[in-house]
């Protein structure tokens, strides 16, 4: 049986993975329509990932004893200066999940949940993951810089980075 306090704590992460799934979803959805049509299907890939790491959450609170909250979601914004920005954001986020899933850990290391704990050593590592792969590509795009011709690549290769996993897939 999970502790109330934990579960509470495993409902904000809930939230904060949803979050990331609607907040990626709206950048794909953005550069979509700016004709970024890889940069769009790497954040549609990771939205749905941000989804399964959610779910993921959901079904072990449940099994735990306790209730995975679906929380309501504010709006995320629609629009984005450019790509450079809309990355740097991206970078932002998963810096603030990790620091929230860190501190998760050390909750459930103060209440002596060694189960979640051990649970939340896969969400760990997938931050050190998420953060490496969108500090890559901050680099790339410093690479870049104004070149068009190099954002028609970097929009063209984008897809390829980070190796991640299908809707639906083990992430």
């Amino acid at each position: 049986m999970i502790s109330s306090k934990i579960e509470k704590a495993l409902n904000q992460q809930v939230l904060l993975e949803a979050e990331s799934s609607q907040i990626y979803l709206a950048m794909a959805s953005w550069a979509e329509v700016e004709g970024l049509g890889g940069i769009a299907a790497f954040l549609y890939k990771h939205s749905d990932e941000e989804r399964m790491h959610m779910l993921k959450l959901v079904k072990f609170l449940n099994e735990r004893g306790g209730h995975g909250i679906i929380p309501t979601l504010k709006a995320p914004p629609q629009k984005y200066k450019g790509v450079r920005e809309l990355f740097q954001e991206v970078l932002d986020h998963e810096i603030h999940v990790s620091n929230e899933i860190n501190k998760l850990v050390d909750s459930c290391l103060k209440e002596k949940d060694y189960t979640t704990h051990n649970f939340l050593q896969w969400y760990v590592s997938e931050q050190i993951e998420e953060e490496s792969l969108a500090r890559q590509i901050m680099d790339k795009l410093k690479l870049i810089g104004d070149d068009k011709a190099g954002m028609y690549i970097f929009d063209r290769d984008i897809a390829s980075l980070g190796g991640t996993a299908p809707a639906g897939g083990g992430k």
